[in-house]
């Protein structure tokens, strides 16, 4: 089974991404993933037995640990292959997350690459698939939509592949 750890965007954020990433798809033809709107905590992994451990370990975590504020300011991009909502974690944010990776890497089918690890670039996605064609039309509508976002880092998701799309398998919040 294919799984994957978000932490959903939820709100007026949320909404905004999850908008512009139809808005991009209806007049570009540009894809995104099909998971909601979020930042991710660890990318795709396959694992065939129970997540039991995994979602221990989440729980726990979470009955700990606190929500903090991050912001979306702006818009970045990977060359010409993915335009994203720029995310700016507060310093306590970060903390939590990083934390989060420390104990996530005791579960022992969890395996982190440098482009989900702790420095990783935080970003929420726009547009992600096989975007090179339209990839300046991409650029130029996003940075035509004001992007400034309070956010909270507030729950951890985790989500499994099923039939062709994401779907949600459990999900935690933060105190």
């Amino acid at each position: 089974m294919r799984y994957v750890i978000v932490c959903v965007l939820q709100n007026e954020a949320g909404a905004f991404n999850n908008q512009m990433r139809k808005d991009v798809w209806d007049k570009l033809k540009a894809r995104s993933s099909k998971l909601p709107a979020h930042f991710t905590i660890k990318a795709p992994f396959e694992y065939d037995e129970p997540i039991t451990e995994l979602e221990e370990v989440l729980e726990t975590f979470c009955q700990r640990e606190r929500a903090y504020p991050f912001k979306l300011e702006g818009y970045g991009h990977f060359g010409d292959r993915v335009v994203y909502m720029h995310v700016d974690m507060s310093k306590e944010a970060k903390e939590v997350h990083d934390r989060l990776i420390d104990e996530l890497r005791q579960v022992p089918y969890i395996h982190f690459s440098k482009q989900d690890d702790k420095d990783k670039t935080f970003h929420v996605t726009v547009a992600s698939k096989r975007i090179q064609p339209v990839y300046q039309e991409v650029w130029e509508y996003a940075n035509s939509k004001p992007c400034h976002f309070d956010c909270k880092f507030d729950d951890i998701s985790i989500y499994k592949w099923e039939d062709n799309t994401w779907v949600l398998h459990k999900a935690y919040n933060l105190a």
